[in-house]
This record gives C-alpha cells, sequence and structure tokens, in this order.
C-alpha cells in the first residue's frame, strides 16, 4: 500500500504544480512541484517512465506559460530550461539505480549460491529423523556468516554438529568451510565422536597456519557434535564451549543438556588438552532436539534482557521440528523488536512419535498480555 502510494507521487506532484500556479499571483510558480516529479520517479520507474514523467512535467510549464501569456518573459523560459535540466537529470540518475540493482542482484545471488554451497539445508528426513535447519544473519542482506550446522547419515546413525566460529566477515566464513569440510569427511570414517572432533581441531589448526584469513592464534570455534544411533533411543553429545542443546518432549517438558565438564572450544587445544567426554541422554519417541547457537541466547529486548529460549519453549508443544524453529525465530524477532546483533543457527532433530498425528495443537510461544 505504501509502495503504491509513493508511485502516484509523480503524477499527483504535477497536478498540485499546475493548480498551485493557476490558483496563486504571476510572482508565484509551482515549479519546485515539476521538479520533484521525475526526480521522485528515477529511482522506481523504469527508463521510459522516468523519462516520460519528466516529458510531461516540462509540457506542463509550457502550456501554463502559453496560457498565462508569460512564454515570452525570461522567468518562463528559465523555469522551462530548469525543469528540463532536471527531468535530464532524472534519467541518468535512473540508469544508474537500474545499473546498481542489477549489481546488488547479482551479488545475492552469488551469496545465495555460496550459501547452498557452504551451507546447504538439510533433508527434511534424515534416517528415519525430521530435520530442520534455520539460519539468520545479523547482517543486512548477508546470507551466511560465522555460525554453522551440518546434519549426515554415517554408519555410525546420525551424526550432527551445530558451531559459531570467532569472529565475522570473510575469514569467519572461510572458517566455516573448514570446519564443515572437515565434519562432512570425518563423520563417515571416524568410529566415536572424539576421534570426530579432533579431527576438526587439526583441520582447523592446520588451515590457520595456511591461511592468513583465519587467525592461527586466538581463533576458535565454539561446537556441538552429536550421534543418534538407528533405532537405539539415546543421543550422544560432544560439547566444546557451546550453549547447552535443549531437549523437548512430547507432553511439554523441556531438559537442558548441559555437559558434566566445561570443555575449551575447537582450535585452542594447544592452552590444555584433556579426554573430550561423551555424555548419553535418552531420545524417544516424539522428543525433539534443538541446538543453536549464541545469537539467540544474546538477543536482547529494549530493557536488555538476553532471551532465555529454555524458559520461552518449557510447556509448548509443536508438531514437528518445522513448526517450532518457525515459532523460536518469529519469538526472538517480538523480543529484539526486529533486531539482530549476531548470527543466529538454529537446528532441531525430532524422533516421530508411536502413531503421532500429522497435525498437533501448538500452544503459543508468547503467553498473551493480561
Amino acid at each position: 500500500m505504501t509502495r503504491r502510494v509513493v508511485r502516484m507521487l509523480p503524477g499527483v506532484l504535477i497536478v498540485l504544480g499546475m493548480v498551485f500556479d493557476v490558483l496563486t499571483p504571476p510572482s508565484f510558480t509551482g515549479s519546485p512541484f515539476f521538479t520533484a516529479a521525475p526526480l521522485i520517479a528515477a529511482p522506481l520507474f523504469t527508463l521510459w517512465a522516468t523519462a516520460l514523467t519528466g516529458g510531461l512535467a516540462v509540457f506542463a510549464v509550457f502550456v501554463l506559460h502559453v496560457l498565462g501569456g508569460t512564454s515570452w518573459k525570461v522567468e518562463a523560459l528559465t523555469e522551462l530550461v530548469t525543469v528540463l535540466t532536471v527531468a535530464g537529470l532524472a534519467v541518468l540518475i535512473n540508469r544508474m539505480v537500474r545499473r546498481s540493482g542489477e549489481r546488488l542482484a547479482s551479488a545475492r545471488g552469488i551469496a545465495e549460491a555460496a550459501q547452498r554451497a557452504v551451507l546447504p539445508k538439510p533433508a527434511e528426513r534424515i534416517g528415519g529423523l525430521h530435520v530442520c535447519a534455520w539460519y539468520e544473519a545479523a547482517q543486512a542482506d548477508a546470507f551466511i556468516g560465522g555460525d554453522l550446522y551440518a546434519v549426515q547419515e554415517t554408519p555410525y546413525g546420525v551424526r550432527l554438529a551445530v558451531g559459531d566460529v570467532r569472529g565475522k566477515g570473510l575469514g569467519a566464513v572461510e572458517a566455516v568451510a573448514v570446519v564443515l569440510g572437515a565434519f562432512r569427511e570425518a563423520a563417515d570414517t571416524e568410529p566415536t565422536l572424539e576421534a570426530l572432533a579432533q579431527r576438526l581441531e587439526r583441520a582447523l589448526n592446520r588451515e590457520g597456519i595456511r591461511r592468513d584469513s583465519l587467525d592461527a592464534v586466538e581463533g576458535f570455534t565454539t561446537c556441538v557434535l552429536g550421534e543418534i544411533p538407528p533405532g537405539a533411543g539415546v543421543l550422544r553429545l560432544l560439547n566444546r564451549g557451546h550453549p547447552e542443546p535443549l531437549l523437548l518432549h512430547g507432553n511439554g517438558e523441556l531438559a537442558v543438556l548441559a555437559p558434566a565438564e566445561p570443555a575449551l572450544p575447537l582450535g585452542m587445544g594447544e592452552l590444555g588438552g584433556w579426554p573430550d567426554l561423551v555424555q548419553e541422554w535418552a531420545f524417544p519417541a516424539g522428543t525433539t532436539l534443538l541446538l543453536y547457537t549464541d545469537g539467540l541466547t544474546e538477543a536482547r529486548d529494549g530493557a536488555g534482557d538476553f532471551y532465555d529460549p529454555a524458559a520461552r519453549l518449557r510447556g509448548r508443544i509443536f508438531p514437528g521440528p518445522q513448526a517450532l524453529l518457525s515459532a523460536l525465530s518469529s519469538d526472538v524477532r517480538r523480543h529484539t523488536g526486529g533486531g539482530a546483533t549476531d548470527d543466529m543457527a538454529l537446528l532441531a532433530v525430532g524422533r516421530p512419535g508411536e502413531r503421532e498425528p500429522e497435525r498437533r495443537r501448538t500452544v503459543p510461544v508468547v503467553p498473551r498480555a493480561t
């Protein structure tokens, strides 16, 4: 509706200019209306529509002076030349805006292709599990940043990873590519999550030395690695300094899967060495695992309060991972007022319940105001 009104402005301005010129004394002029019309049309209309708007503005000025018997005066000629000059500038602006738009569209297409290559959207069903991933970049018009997720069916079951690379920009994207590349290769071959974590650690250290864009000294990646063996009804997690995953049960109960011992992120092995700790939880039918990056927990509202996913989701029931992430993303936007200061990656993996109905009533994430 607003865009439609704005697109009507050039024509409205020309009409207003004519009315103003007719109803006011000769010493007054409607040239500001006539010059504004093509300038407004330039970024909104096509080249020919912009030229037509400028031509109509020039024609209106000419007709008004002919009807008023002032076409022979210097002031009339000056006004006509002014409107004609602005109309010509509007055509040039239109061409520049169109070319910039084409370049932006090309850049967005390249960014989308890069996202699909580096961070592809997983299938909705992997190894008998329902899967949904969600990525929102904090930077406007960006498609990928320093957060990552991956889900892969392997001989050891469905393996998954969610992580957050330190820093932003192209260096963080390059680190994401390194971690995901190592995960996709090692997830099929390493027999344990501990060995998988060590492969990722070595990949980061190796590439940090080879590439100047990766910070080999202070760079690190927080990460959660998961494994869901086929038919076992269990979940194994290895947490390397990442926010604790959540386990949502079909009855609305929620469990925070906090690690028994804190561990350093990937890429910080030189600061100390200790065996990775893999913990196991029950993962019965009808349960959904939610993994996320700190873009979720560090989202603030106007009062500076952080978003607490455990408190917001406890007692809620969702028909599946997609409904969960959709509601969660909308709730975060409401909490922050639409703004975000960090990238946010969400990954939900659900084990289908026995004889579970296709659609189940969802309790709203945000309680109604009293």
